[in-house]
């Protein structure tokens, strides 16, 4: 079976993850892919393939015998989508030989356009794989978990002597939380790669320090026809915080390595407020400076509306896994030779976000990441092609053979 045929029958499944509960997994329907995909491994030979009891795929291929030394490998993908845009549902369409033009999705009045999305004229004569508009179409990750899948497939299939491959599907990625219960001793390998990126050819092992941060403010509302310095509007407060933040420094207004705030939520009353934040950025001197502006303008609220007005909560969310890579790039370099091998340009590139590798890197495990062939992820506009999703998987199929030998 190829990859994107695997893909088609995951995306069916509905894996959103929740991020407003507390559970693990964060929502009950991720066994709903986990507990197929056991048996969907173990029909291939992998025998030990188990999901435990907190939703994570565990699975291994012994070492090709006289290849039980070589370096222990592990691939890593996703089961869960975005809880950013529906993922129930899910009704893709094929389109062979795409013209490289404009698509629209369905009858949901949105479409992929060149203006938008000026690489579609590179994806001409492949085959397009496109949502309907009204859903996302999953391939962040399930992309991932097809394209290990059928490496799997076809290094037992085709006799490849492989050294020791150990695979796992993890729960609620897209919430923060993939790595949380990630077991690096049942796991067993030495280095891993997550495969969780965008075009195929795309190696990442930098990504950005991030936290999360959230004011609390607390109001004093009176008749606003006696609020003459009495009154605190916490609405109001809140406007001011946003308003405190250097002017050019939101996600829409940086790229590359560039850092920023971004306002994610913003609810209340005059009495009360919240604010949500998270804090991205490549370097940690600047990123820690962020962080302690925040602390400031909080400091400097507080002295003009009264102490307690505004509570500043800063929860560390993940690190950048570059110092954890930097001294095994034979990770980067094996991965650009898998590239190349497999008639694709390697484009190493930052991470502007995470991945369980940036976790899992700092867990014991370096873990860089790598393209599936999929573009616009997290939305209606999502879309891969099969062509990149076979050129991924012989990527996959190519580090394998080259750590045997390692």
């Amino acid at each position: 079976m190829k990859a994107y045929e695997r893909l088609l029958n995951y995306v069916k499944i509905h894996t959103t993850s929740d991020e407003e509960s507390t559970t693990v997994p964060t929502a009950k329907r991720e066994f709903d892919l986990a507990y197929p995909l056991v048996d969907e491994l173990k029909a291939i030979g992998c025998k030990d393939a188990a999901v435990d009891e907190l939703c994570y795929v565990y699975a291994t291929l012994p070492a090709t015998p006289g290849y039980e030394h070589a370096t222990k490998l592990g691939f890593i993908a996703h089961m869960d989508t975005a809880p950013d845009f529906s993922g129930e549902n899910v009704n893709p369409r094929i389109i062979e030989h795409y013209d490289g033009g404009d698509v629209a999705l369905g009858t949901s009045g949105r479409a992929l356009t060149g203006a938008q999305f000026a690489h579609l004229a590179s994806l001409k004569g492949r085959t397009l794989i496109v949502t309907d508009g009204t859903t996302l179409l999953g391939a962040d990750d399930k992309a991932g978990v097809a394209e290990i899948m059928t490496m799997l497939e076809r290094v037992i299939s085709e006799n490849i002597p492989h050294g020791k491959i150990s695979v796992c599907f993890t729960p609620d990625e897209e919430v923060g939380s993939g790595a949380d219960h990630f077991d690096v001793e049942r796991f067993g390998a030495e280095f891993a790669y997550t495969c969780d990126g965008g075009a195929e050819g795309e190696l990442e092992y930098e990504n950005f320090n991030a936290s999360e941060a959230t004011f609390s403010i607390n109001g004093f509302n009176v008749h606003p026809g006696e609020a003459k310095d009495k009154m605190v509007n916490a609405l109001a407060v809140a406007c001011e915080i946003n308003g405190m933040l250097p002017i050019g420094q939101t996600p829409r207004d940086t790229e590359n390595y560039q850092g920023f705030w971004h306002l994610t939520k913003l609810e209340g009353t005059t009495e009360a407020s919240r604010l949500e934040y998270i804090i991205r950025d490549h370097d940690l001197q600047s990123f820690e400076r962020r962080e302690e502006l925040l602390k400031k303008i909080a400091d400097v609220l507080n002295e003009k509306y009264g102490p307690g007005t505004v509570t500043l909560a800063i929860k560390e969310q993940y690190r950048n896994m570059k110092e954890k890579i930097e001294p095994c790039m034979h990770l980067i370099e094996n991965a650009k030779k898998a590239m190349e091998l497999a008639g694709v340009t390697p484009k190493v590139q930052p991470i502007r976000g995470g991945t369980d590798g940036a976790r899992l890197s700092f867990m014991g495990l370096p873990c860089p990441n790598l393209g599936t062939g999929g573009y616009a992820f997290h939305g209606p506009y999502e879309h891969i092609t099969v062509e990149g999703m076979d050129a991924s998987v012989e990527v996959l199929l190519n580090l394998v053979k080259l750590y045997r030998d390692r």
